[in-house]
């Protein structure tokens, strides 16, 4: 790290360096944020560590300081101040979900470079490939909400913001030159507008376990409850589910439905510290699920219509092949979801495709309907 030459970044924790914080993000026409969670440690994450550069300056804001994040929020709403994120959807659902903070106008620098044609998208990867500077990967995984945090933490920390605005200039340049400007600025409006997930416990969750509709009937019922009690686990140690079962260790305990305690040893991720703290718990699990009510599948997605199957593979021949023409990914070109809606709403003039927007209506709209009409 000491290799990048960072510049001395402000460590914010009370009220008045977090004022002259504020007081720059109001007065900028933009700047570069990060968000650092404690998602691989805890079982409901929360924001950690917010980073934020300026043209000017590095902050890395601690969120268990002295004072109230609240007024970030208008400043992270405000369209007429670009917000330049790398990898953005994860940190805007982090913004929505744990503060309600909408964000409006975005420049994504993972996505500027899938415009661009880059496979590798990473920003270590964009850094290296544009400017050689080579960034340590070694807290990816750290948990953020500890504290104190080290001086190499937050100057690792500082370093997934502090060459953003450089390298937002420069994938603009590109993009211009490209003649892939407006059709970029569409694709970072739509991704300002993630869906939130559900992110809830369900106790029938238990069938997204890769396995789970392998199991004959009643031992589907034992990792259901299987699943129910993890999530207690979890909950009460405020831990992820995997550091409290794994979902391979759960499948093989349904399977073979151990009685005994010392049956718990021969499950693979079952060692004798997992028995010792869970072994009685999951043994009570099993025996509750030999005479639970059997869980019933979830309802299929219904099979789209012939004609809508037709439309949509056309389509996804069309955008593959646009795909490899321009040297980017498909979703580059249109998206899964949109090509859905096209197969379903059949338009049949090029006036109809306004869910495109103007610059990818402009690209392909007269292919699109050429595609459409091709198969009837």
């Amino acid at each position: 790290m000491a290799s990048l030459n960072l510049p001395k970044h402000t460590y914010i924790t009370t009220q008045q360096t977090w004022q002259r914080c504020l007081a720059e993000l109001r007065s900028v026409k933009q700047f570069a944020i990060d968000l650092e969670s404690n998602g691989l440690h805890a079982y409901s994450e929360e924001i950690c560590l917010i980073q934020i550069s300026t043209r000017k300056h590095d902050y890395i804001i601690d969120p268990q300081g002295e004072f109230e994040l609240d007024d970030l929020g208008a400043i992270i709403e405000n369209p007429a101040i670009e917000k330049v994120l790398h990898a953005s959807e994860y940190d805007i659902i982090l913004m929505q979900r744990e503060q309600g903070w909408t964000l409006n106008n975005l420049f994504d620098t993972m996505w500027g470079a899938r415009v661009l044609g880059h496979e590798k998208i990473g920003l270590a990867n964009m850094l290296d490939a544009f400017y050689g500077f080579r960034l340590d990967k070694k807290y990816q995984r750290h948990n953020w909400c500890q504290r104190p945090l080290e001086r190499d933490q937050l100057e690792y920390a500082q370093a997934d913001t502090h060459f953003l605005l450089r390298l937002r200039d420069d994938m603009e340049v590109q993009l211009r030159e490209a003649g892939r400007w407006a059709e970029t600025l569409e694709i970072f409006e739509e991704q300002s507008s993630v869906k939130l997930p559900d992110t809830s416990f369900s106790a029938d969750s238990f069938w997204q376990i890769n396995g789970a509709y392998d199991l004959a009937p009643r031992n589907r019922a034992i990792l259901r409850e299987l699943t129910i009690l993890r999530d207690e686990e979890a909950y009460y140690r405020n831990r992820p589910h995997f550091k409290i079962l794994g979902n391979k260790t759960l499948l093989q305990l349904a399977a073979r439905a151990p009685r005994h305690l010392s049956q718990l040893y021969d499950i693979k991720g079952m060692n004798s510290r997992q028995v010792q703290r869970y072994g009685r718990k999951v043994l009570q699990a099993i025996a509750t699920g030999r005479t639970a009510p059997i869980p019933q599948p979830p309802n299929r997605p219904k099979r789209p219509r012939d004609e809508v199957l037709t439309r949509y593979e056309a389509l996804h021949h069309w955008r593959k092949e646009k795909a490899i023409e321009r040297g980017v990914a498909s979703d580059v070109v249109v998206t899964r979801t949109m090509l859905w809606d096209l197969a379903e709403l059949a338009p049949e003039n090029s006036a109809e495709l306004t869910m495109l927007g103007k610059a990818r209506h402009e690209l392909y709209a007269d292919e699109i309907i050429a595609t459409l009409k091709s198969v009837g």
